[in-house]
């Protein structure tokens, strides 16, 4: 058997998702009938809304009459919230493994249309409630208290909003604006392919070949890629120019600074954390290029790492078989708890999760809440040590809305920056489990290491270099279109800024813009980061006393929509503006590559 056979044969008992427990079809009557209810009931809030006068305007006394709309607003709201979630992930769900699928694109589409006016009511009900004392609306409401975090944010973004015809006019554009940018690149990278040794592989394929035991493949593989990826640099090109025009211009329009400013506003997180977090990374960045150095010399470069082996397997990795995977999941996190290993068995028994790279499926991975508890995870499974972490990784993210399941949609809604919490969280307990159970083999010991480091170098080292992309290409934006050659030259710098000499300056990947679907929200980079470090600190606090932690942590999980970074994080005695915070969970790091450098210097040459 060939290696591409025994590809695809292991590809064949890789598991495909359920959609049919939530509807039986996309033209099922269950489906159509509650599509057809979502799109009247938001006609009837927009009524409704009117009748009871939420919108902007001049202040208003919490009477009666204001504390009955209240309710009523924020019941209507978690009632057809939830309702939007089920619509819209089952859709998701279908165009993102199957880019083909013209129906389900079809569905979506018209789906998106009819509820685009709900941003505009979420937008009045924020105006309205900046009208208000708040403070005095929450003591008369057991609601009102029991949603007061979500109220008090809804009310400080009302001092970004637009008029109200400005605001339901962007909605409405967004539909051919920004959203359809988003769906152009999504559905281009999911049908690109690119022929490897004379076969032509899906880009989910081709990228997974990172981590292929044979270096040819490898660097054949970043070489097709890359000439793959030449061919639809244009539309890729327009569509992210496309994109952070827009975005500009709204963020211009409703009063910010900056494009990071709504970033940093939506996910609860002060400049002043940023920066102390960015600090530390920085810091870090000259131990990260030791790392590669170290990797380079063992793999046999003498000019850094080429991008093709930033990832590559060293010492004797292990590969997975897909119920290896799932077993060694289960085991570790078991380690924490048998609530948490008990949701992997869950999730295999019930379907939960695709796993089959194939044509016409998106790449990477993410997890998607559908209903109360209830996730679907979509990942891209090649057997290596990295897609076991991200598979643990999206899995954590399937706890997180475990816990999540009881709150109301309004009292669920997590900022990105904690949203990771869970899912890093459950990475480092793979790590700890994994390097316990290797025990004295070093080249077991070595290949895991380098496993955790190249994950976490993607995510201190890589996700700094798409930052620094991000806030150059914003900025250049408020002049005029980037071109192919200028958006290049912009990822080019930023990878040398935060790779410096670890990555061969011939061989970096200067189309990693188009690659990464991530530009088409804002600053969609770094709350990897914040979420990383945040899971290691939250991982020391239950070393240090895990009874304790247990006790406190799934209700931390369960309250991320309930309050900001900083007060969460307080509940663990961490400082998130402390620059020594974060200093800290990147010398557990640290501490890896020391071992990982001494591990590669102490080989026979």
């Amino acid at each position: 058997m060939t290696a591409t056979e025994a590809e695809t044969a292991a590809s064949d008992e890789l598991p495909h998702w359920d959609l049919v427990p939530f509807f039986p079809s996309i033209g099922s009557r269950e489906f159509l009938a509650l599509n057809e209810e979502v799109g009247a009931e938001v006609g009837r809030l927009q009524r409704r809304f009117d009748e009871l006068g939420i919108r902007a305007g001049d202040p208003l006394p919490v009477d009666d009459a204001v504390v009955a709309a209240a309710e009523e607003a924020v019941a209507s709201f978690n009632r057809l919230l939830t309702d939007m979630r089920r619509i819209g992930s089952y859709l998701y769900g279908h165009t993102t493994t199957d880019a083909t699928d013209a129906v389900a694109a079809g569905a979506l589409s018209r789906y998106q249309a009819s509820v685009a006016p709900f941003a505009t009511l979420d937008g009045r009900f924020d105006a309205w409630l900046a009208r208000l004392d708040l403070a005095e609306l929450v003591d008369r409401s057991t609601v009102a208290a029991d949603h007061a975090y979500a109220l008090r944010r809804g009310a400080e973004a009302a001092e970004h909003q637009m008029t109200e015809d400005q605001e339901d006019l962007a909605a409405e554009l967004s539909l051919t604006g920004g959203r359809a940018w988003a769906k152009l690149h999504a559905d281009l990278t999911a049908r690109l392919t690119a022929t490897v040794d004379g076969e032509v592989l899906p880009m989910s394929m081709v990228r997974g070949l990172a981590t292929d035991p044979d270096p040819a493949r490898r660097e054949a593989a970043f070489h097709a890629e890359l000439a793959a990826w030449d061919t639809v640099t244009v539309p890729l090109a327009t569509a992210l120019n496309a994109f952070k025009g827009e975005a500009n211009v709204l963020n211009r329009r409703r009063g910010w600074t900056d494009s990071l400013e709504p970033a940093l506003e939506t996910n609860g997180v002060s400049r002043e954390i940023l920066a102390a977090m960015q600090d530390a990374v920085v810091d870090s960045l000259p131990h990260w290029h030791r790392y590669l150095h170290a990797k380079a010399r063992l793999l046999g470069h003498q000019n850094g790492l080429p991008w093709w082996d930033l990832i590559a397997p060293v010492g004797t990795p292990k590969r997975f078989a897909w119920l290896d995977a799932t077993t060694a999941i289960r085991d570790a996190f078991g380690t924490y708890s048998d609530r948490l290993a008990r949701l992997v068995d869950q999730a295999v028994g019930e379907a939960w999760i695709d796993a089959e790279p194939r044509a016409g499926k998106v790449g990477g991975a993410y997890c998607m809440s559908v209903t109360d508890g209830v996730s679907r995870v979509l990942c891209n499974f090649d057997g290596s040590f990295d897609s076991v972490q991200t598979l643990a990784h999206e899995l954590g993210h399937a706890y997180h809305n475990v816990n999540l399941g009881d709150r109301t949609p309004m009292q669920r809604s997590t900022p990105m920056a904690l949203a990771e919490t869970a899912s890093i969280f459950c990475e480092t307990i793979m790590v700890q489990a994994g390097l316990t159970a290797v025990g004295d083999d070093a080249e077991g010991r070595l290949a895991l290491l380098d496993g955790d480091l190249s994950g976490a170098c993607q995510v201190v080292v890589d996700i700094h270099s798409r930052f620094l992309f991000e806030r150059a290409l914003s900025s250049e934006r408020e002049q005029g279109v980037l071109s192919v050659d200028r958006l290049r030259e912009l990822m080019l710098d930023a990878q040398a800024q935060a790779y410096g000499d670890g990555v061969d300056p011939r061989w970096r990947h200067p189309d990693m813009w188009a690659v990464k679907g991530h530009y088409f929200t804002a600053y969609y980079n770094w709350p990897y980061t914040f979420g990383l470090l945040f899971g290691i600190g939250l991982y020391a606090e239950f070393q240090r006393d895990p009874d304790r932690f247990r006790a406190g942590y799934d209700d931390l999980l369960s309250a991320t929509g309930l309050g900001d970074a900083a007060t969460l994080a307080a509940r663990f005695g961490i400082d998130v503006a402390d620059q020594a915070f974060w200093a800290a969970s990147l010398q557990v790091l640290i501490d890896r590559i020391d071992e990982f450098v001494a591990a590669v210097d102490a080989r026979p040459i």
